[in-house]
């Protein structure tokens, strides 16, 4: 761990990331200075949760003349690397960093890092829950004798690009817990230290708009292989050409998952006939059926069989693998069931901000689907989505900024000739009421909208958080 007294790091965004990587260096005695675009009354929330902290704040954009004297650059998650100040700073040679790799730096014990295009925050969320089985929750525990002394019981702790940064906690942690991170591309850029156990799910066309081209997206998702030892332990989706393409990167010992049967000397898990297994040294150990797995679609059950690859690299044990993945219920939306309406059932799929996404929700009901799609587009190819629409899908609403692009590129698909009806407002509280007026006794009503929330919300959370209450009011 480096010694902070006395430098000088601007950080670039104070989202949650940013904010409580300030805390943590001015804890540790460095200089902070956090810049973000927005306004001081936009962000008067947040700086009152840092008050009386010894914050400099640069807001309204982020001045070159912050650097000088700055001896790093920290880049909140949604920071591109393209900005000016960025620029600036690798031509002075200031170092870049974020919370993430710092937290990889300062922290004790064993890390498991899992990235992927689609599908890192469920399969996250669940070695979460497997962990925390296994070695507890987070909390210290006292004893209940009279000096109530702590007593340290390894805990699980899990955060990263979800939940809660993980360099809040990093200094409570001891050398036998597990932290379990979700990493993006976007952090994955900047980083030269891998976990010990490194996820890589799939790599599928996504913010093209950041990385501009696969070869590069590609290039960040690898990232989190190239820092391992050779004791370390990588898994990789078996049945995903862009992350099974990597395995020639793995330093150490690979695991993999996918439906795929595995190779007789291979590790990880499968599955055949109905069941989910594990195979461990030649042996194949049944874990579940697919009926037990509480989440709906294919995609899903890849994702429980990526947590149990996980889960069994960080030697998890299996009767608590299976007790968290028979009680999981998935995570907000993320085809999360809103209300049944007038025979017609509701469905939030906020987390689709890739037209790939979207298709896989589509991939999860056999009922006729109405079908929500819009938001921000990211430079990613709708042709194979809007192939998928004329085979499944009954009614499009089409909206937000790529409501246009979208439509185009639907109306351009004849290659099939079912018939589907569709419909383009301007605003997600439009579609809503359009979707309700088209649907149908025993139908499925899916915001799964292939595009990012940032031409309307802050982000996809809120986007679905909306979605949900306006679908409750209906009547």
């Amino acid at each position: 761990m480096r010694d902070w007294t006395g430098k000088r790091v601007v950080i670039l965004g104070a989202a949650r990331q940013g904010m409580a990587l300030a805390r943590w260096l001015i804890k540790h005695g460095a200089t902070v200075t956090l810049s973000d675009k927005r306004s001081e009354a936009e962000l008067a929330a947040s700086r009152e949760t840092l008050s009386g902290l010894p914050i400099q704040w640069a807001l309204g954009g982020h001045p070159t003349e912050l650097l000088d004297g700055a001896d790093m650059v920290c880049l909140s998650g949604g920071v591109p690397l393209n900005l000016p100040i960025v620029d600036v700073a690798i031509k002075r040679g200031i170092e870049l960093s974020n919370d993430t790799q710092i937290f990889m730096e300062a922290v004790p014990c064993k890390t498991v890092g899992i990235t992927g295009s689609a599908g890192k925050t469920t399969t996250t969320t669940l070695v979460g829950q497997m962990a925390k089985l296994a070695y507890g929750d987070d909390r210290p525990q006292t004893t209940n004798d009279k000096t109530s002394s702590t007593v340290h019981r390894p805990s699980s702790y899990v955060g990263g690009n979800i939940g809660d940064p993980l360099i809040n906690y990093v200094d409570d942690m001891k050398p036998d817990d597990l932290a379990i991170l979700e990493i993006s591309s976007f952090q994955l850029e900047q980083m030269t230290i891998s976990p010990n156990v490194a996820a890589i799910l799939n790599i599928t066309p996504n913010h093209l708009d950041r990385h501009g081209t696969m070869e590069a997206y590609t290039a960040a998702k690898a990232r989190i292989l190239e820092f391992q030892s050779e004791k370390d332990i990588a898994v990789l989706g078996r049945d995903d050409a862009g992350a099974w393409g990597l395995r020639g990167k793995v330093k150490g010992k690979l695991h993999s998952f996918g439906f795929s049967k595995m190779d007789e000397d291979a590790e990880g898990t499968y599955f055949h006939d109905g069941i989910l297994y594990l195979y461990d040294h030649r042996v194949d150990i049944p874990l579940l059926r697919r009926e037990q797995v509480q989440l709906r679609g294919d995609h899903n059950v890849m994702n429980v069989l990526a947590a149990f690859a996980i889960g069994h690299a960080a030697k998890l044990p299996i009767d608590a693998m299976l007790t968290a993945a028979e009680e999981f219920r998935g995570v907000p939306h993320r085809l999360e069931f809103v209300r049944e309406l007038r025979g017609a059932c509701w469905y939030n799929d906020s987390i689709a901000t890739a037209p790939e996404r979207a298709a896989a929700a589509i991939h999860s009901f056999d009922e006729p689907i109405v079908l929500l799609l819009g938001g921000r587009d990211k430079d990613l190819p709708w042709e194979d989505l809007a192939n998928l629409i004329h085979q499944r899908v009954d009614h499009v609403v089409v909206f937000g900024e790529a409501a246009e692009k979208i439509q185009k590129a639907v109306a351009a698909d004849r290659s099939a000739e079912r018939p589907f009806t569709l419909d383009r407002v301007a605003h997600l509280h439009e579609a809503v009421i359009k979707a309700a007026e088209v649907a149908e006794s025993g139908d499925v009503i899916l915001l799964s909208p292939g595009g990012t929330s940032f031409d309307e919300f802050k982000d996809f959370e809120e986007r679905g958080e909306k979605f949900r209450v306006w679908v409750q009011e209906l009547s």
